[in-house]
């Protein structure tokens, strides 16, 4: 049962930390010290609800379906390689993360700013509710859950790491050269999963 939790934290992980106005919000209320465990908490929560829809609805439907399973492993792979490409070509051309315009004063506006930037993004319907339920269709029953949970534990530590973290984040993360590197690891991790998958429908 060890493996599908890894590979959850990984795929779950890979698909988080991409920079994103969501990051940015975040970042920027840990730089402001801004109800940052509210807005961790929030994100982390929306993240895991999805990733629970994804994996009890998609993914029990792809593991009662072999010709699905297939398809869906062989599918995520895809995408897991084209982001892993994605990932890699950020990381040679660089990047930063601007926090400015990102404040908020009350805790009802960074409540209602945080729910906007987390479930207005149709990414993350097709990032956790698509792609991880549609991957955890390859495990059993059981094993659907652990990969859930490897996910959600990945939003949990990303979210509390970037808001708690803030004042020490963002300087680092304002330099191109931390994203190249950020984003050279989320490369690898996705292609080392996208490959398992694969391996997975042979073996």
């Amino acid at each position: 049962m060890i493996m599908p939790f890894f590979q959850g934290m990984g795929a779950g992980g890979g698909l988080i930390v991409a920079i994103g106005a969501q990051n940015a919000f975040v970042l920027s209320q840990g730089v402001r010290r801004n109800y940052i465990l509210t807005v961790a908490l929030i994100c982390s929560l929306c993240d895991a609800i999805l990733i629970v829809a994804g994996v009890s609805g998609i993914g029990n439907v792809v593991a009662s379906h072999p010709a699905l399973e297939r398809g869906a492993a062989l599918g995520g792979a895809v995408f897991l390689f084209g982001y892993g490409l994605k990932a890699f070509r950020s990381a040679i051309r660089g990047g930063s993360l601007t926090t400015q315009g990102c404040e908020h004063s009350s805790l009802g506006g960074v409540v209602l700013a945080t729910l906007a930037v987390t479930l207005l993004n149709p990414h993350v319907y097709l990032d956790t509710v698509i792609l991880l339920g549609s991957i955890s269709g390859q495990f059993s029953d059981s094993g659907r859950y652990v990969f859930g949970l490897g996910a959600v534990i990945a939003s949990f530590l990303w979210f509390f790491s970037l808001s708690l973290g803030g004042r020490l984040l963002a300087p680092i993360f304002r330099q191109p050269s931390a994203w190249r590197v950020l984003d050279g690891l989320v490369g690898f991790v996705m292609w080392t999963i996208g490959t398992s998958l694969i391996l997975n429908l042979f073996y």
